[in-house]
Protein backbone atom coordinates (compact mmCIF):
# COMPACT_ATOMS: atom_id res chain seq x y z
CA UNK A 1 0.00 0.00 0.00
CA UNK A 2 1.11 3.68 -0.89
CA UNK A 3 -0.27 7.00 0.16
CA UNK A 4 -0.57 10.35 -0.93
CA UNK A 5 -0.57 12.88 1.81
CA UNK A 6 -0.47 16.71 1.86
CA UNK A 7 -1.33 19.80 3.40
CA UNK A 8 -1.55 23.29 3.11
CA UNK A 9 -0.27 25.63 6.00
CA UNK A 10 -3.00 25.02 8.11
CA UNK A 11 -2.10 21.34 8.13
CA UNK A 12 1.46 21.00 8.05
CA UNK A 13 2.08 20.01 11.77
CA UNK A 14 -0.41 17.68 11.46
CA UNK A 15 0.73 15.79 8.46
CA UNK A 16 4.36 15.40 9.75
CA UNK A 17 3.28 13.81 12.64
CA UNK A 18 1.31 11.19 10.64
CA UNK A 19 4.25 10.86 8.27
CA UNK A 20 6.03 9.81 11.41
CA UNK A 21 2.88 7.96 12.35
CA UNK A 22 3.19 5.71 8.99
CA UNK A 23 6.28 5.31 8.40
CA UNK A 24 6.23 3.40 12.74
CA UNK A 25 3.48 1.36 10.42
CA UNK A 26 5.78 0.41 7.93
CA UNK A 27 3.71 2.00 5.64
CA UNK A 28 4.91 3.55 2.24
CA UNK A 29 3.75 7.01 1.34
CA UNK A 30 4.53 10.19 -0.64
CA UNK A 31 4.38 13.58 0.37
CA UNK A 32 2.69 16.01 -2.09
CA UNK A 33 3.55 18.95 0.06
CA UNK A 34 3.21 21.66 1.42
CA UNK A 35 7.02 22.01 2.90
CA UNK A 36 5.99 24.68 5.60
CA UNK A 37 4.10 25.62 7.77
CA UNK A 38 4.49 29.79 7.81
CA UNK A 39 3.63 30.14 4.55
CA UNK A 40 0.50 30.34 3.03
CA UNK A 41 -0.71 27.92 0.17
CA UNK A 42 -4.18 27.40 -1.44
CA UNK A 43 -5.15 23.87 -0.36
CA UNK A 44 -7.46 23.52 -3.94
CA UNK A 45 -3.35 22.66 -5.32
CA UNK A 46 -2.53 20.04 -2.60
CA UNK A 47 -5.58 17.84 -2.75
CA UNK A 48 -5.72 18.33 -6.90
CA UNK A 49 -2.38 16.70 -6.70
CA UNK A 50 -3.26 13.71 -4.32
CA UNK A 51 -6.36 13.08 -6.57
CA UNK A 52 -4.08 13.10 -9.51
CA UNK A 53 -1.81 10.50 -7.62
CA UNK A 54 -4.57 8.35 -6.89
CA UNK A 55 -6.44 8.67 -10.50
CA UNK A 56 -3.28 8.10 -12.08
CA UNK A 57 -3.01 4.62 -9.74
CA UNK A 58 0.56 6.02 -8.52
CA UNK A 59 -0.62 5.55 -4.96
CA UNK A 60 -3.72 3.62 -3.50
CA UNK A 61 -5.27 6.51 -1.09
CA UNK A 62 -5.06 9.99 0.46
CA UNK A 63 -4.83 11.99 3.18
CA UNK A 64 -5.31 15.24 3.09
CA UNK A 65 -5.29 17.82 5.81
CA UNK A 66 -6.29 21.26 6.27
CA UNK A 67 -7.44 23.68 9.60
CA UNK A 68 -11.09 22.07 9.28
CA UNK A 69 -10.68 19.46 6.04
CA UNK A 70 -13.52 21.06 4.34
CA UNK A 71 -11.79 23.14 1.94
CA UNK A 72 -9.83 19.99 0.87
CA UNK A 73 -12.92 17.74 0.84
CA UNK A 74 -14.63 19.91 -1.77
CA UNK A 75 -11.62 20.36 -3.81
CA UNK A 76 -11.01 16.66 -3.90
CA UNK A 77 -14.43 15.55 -4.66
CA UNK A 78 -14.29 17.69 -8.28
CA UNK A 79 -12.75 14.56 -9.63
CA UNK A 80 -14.64 12.03 -10.92
CA UNK A 81 -13.55 8.56 -9.05
CA UNK A 82 -12.73 10.64 -5.98
CA UNK A 83 -14.63 9.71 -2.84
CA UNK A 84 -13.22 12.21 0.06
CA UNK A 85 -14.79 12.28 3.40
CA UNK A 86 -13.86 15.09 5.98
CA UNK A 87 -13.72 12.73 9.27
CA UNK A 88 -13.38 13.83 13.47
CA UNK A 89 -13.80 10.24 15.03
CA UNK A 90 -12.81 6.67 14.53
CA UNK A 91 -16.49 5.28 13.80
CA UNK A 92 -16.65 7.52 10.54
CA UNK A 93 -13.34 6.82 10.05
CA UNK A 94 -14.17 3.60 9.33
CA UNK A 95 -17.62 3.37 8.23
CA UNK A 96 -16.25 5.76 5.80
CA UNK A 97 -14.02 3.06 4.12
CA UNK A 98 -16.65 0.25 5.07
CA UNK A 99 -19.79 1.58 3.19
CA UNK A 100 -18.16 4.36 0.90
CA UNK A 101 -14.91 3.26 -0.09
CA UNK A 102 -13.32 6.58 0.63
CA UNK A 103 -9.91 6.84 -1.28
CA UNK A 104 -9.32 9.91 0.90
CA UNK A 105 -9.61 11.21 4.42
CA UNK A 106 -9.74 14.94 4.97
CA UNK A 107 -8.52 15.83 8.52
CA UNK A 108 -8.30 18.74 10.32
CA UNK A 109 -5.46 20.54 12.19
CA UNK A 110 -7.28 22.60 14.72
CA UNK A 111 -9.80 20.43 16.00
CA UNK A 112 -8.79 17.04 15.96
CA UNK A 113 -5.61 16.11 18.28
CA UNK A 114 -2.91 14.23 17.47
CA UNK A 115 -3.82 11.26 19.46
CA UNK A 116 -7.03 10.90 17.75
CA UNK A 117 -5.41 11.81 14.12
CA UNK A 118 -3.39 8.68 14.13
CA UNK A 119 -6.32 6.27 15.77
CA UNK A 120 -8.66 7.85 12.98
CA UNK A 121 -5.47 6.91 10.21
CA UNK A 122 -5.19 3.44 11.68
CA UNK A 123 -8.84 2.27 12.07
CA UNK A 124 -9.44 4.07 7.98
CA UNK A 125 -6.76 2.05 6.86
CA UNK A 126 -7.61 -1.08 8.74
CA UNK A 127 -11.04 -1.64 7.02
CA UNK A 128 -12.22 -2.97 3.91
CA UNK A 129 -14.48 -2.29 2.32
CA UNK A 130 -17.91 -4.04 1.95
CA UNK A 131 -18.75 -3.53 -1.35
CA UNK A 132 -22.56 -5.14 -2.20
CA UNK A 133 -25.46 -2.83 -1.60
CA UNK A 134 -22.91 -0.14 -1.05
CA UNK A 135 -21.05 -0.33 -4.44
CA UNK A 136 -24.49 -0.01 -5.85
CA UNK A 137 -24.74 2.99 -3.92
CA UNK A 138 -21.17 4.17 -5.38
CA UNK A 139 -22.21 3.49 -8.48
CA UNK A 140 -25.24 5.59 -8.27
CA UNK A 141 -22.78 8.36 -7.29
CA UNK A 142 -20.62 7.83 -9.71
CA UNK A 143 -23.20 7.32 -12.67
Amino acid sequence: MKIAIASNHGGFELKELLKAHLSERDIDYEDFGTTAAMVSVDYPNYAQKVANAILTEAVDCGILICGTGIGMSIAANRNKGIRAAVVGDVFSAKATKEHNNANIICLDQRVTGDGLAQMIVDAWLDATFQGKRHQNRIDMIEN
